[in-house]
C-alpha cells in the first residue's frame, strides 16, 4: 500500500509526467507478458526493441486507454462496471490492471507471424 500511496502523490504532484511514464510503463509491461507468457520466447528471445517501440507508443498516447481506436469495444464495458461498482480509491488500479492485460493483446496481435 505505501508503493500506491506514493504513487498517488506522484501524480497528484505530477500528473502529467506520471501519466506518461504509466502509459509507457504499461505498454511495455503488456509487450514483455506477450513475448514471454504468451509466445513464450524465453528471455534469449526476447525482442528489446519491440518492447522499447511499444513504451515508445505508451508514453505518445498520454490520454490512453482511449487514444487507440479498437479501445472503443473493450474500454466502455470496463468503464461502466468500474464507475459503478469500483470504490473511488482503487478505479485508476482497476484501469492500470485491463490496461496491462489489453496491451499484452495488442502487442501479441500487432507482432504475430
Amino acid at each position: 500500500m505505501a508503493l500506491w500511496r506514493a504513487y498517488q502523490r506522484a501524480l497528484t504532484a505530477h500528473p502529467w509526467k506520471v501519466q506518461v511514464l504509466t502509459a509507457g510503463s504499461l505498454m511495455g509491461l503488456g509487450d514483455v507478458i506477450s513475448q514471454q507468457l504468451v509466445e513464450r520466447r524465453g528471455l534469449q528471445a526476447h525482442e528489446t526493441g519491440r518492447t522499447l517501440t511499444m513504451v515508445s507508443l505508451g508514453c505518445g498516447f498520454v490520454d490512453y486507454p482511449d487514444a487507440l481506436i479498437t479501445n472503443y469495444y473493450l474500454w466502455p464495458a470496463v468503464q461502466l462496471a468500474n464507475f459503478y461498482l469500483v470504490p473511488l480509491h482503487y478505479r485508476l488500479a482497476v484501469v492500470q490492471c485491463v490496461a496491462v492485460i489489453w496491451n499484452s493483446y495488442l502487442s501479441w496481435k500487432a507482432h504475430r507471424l
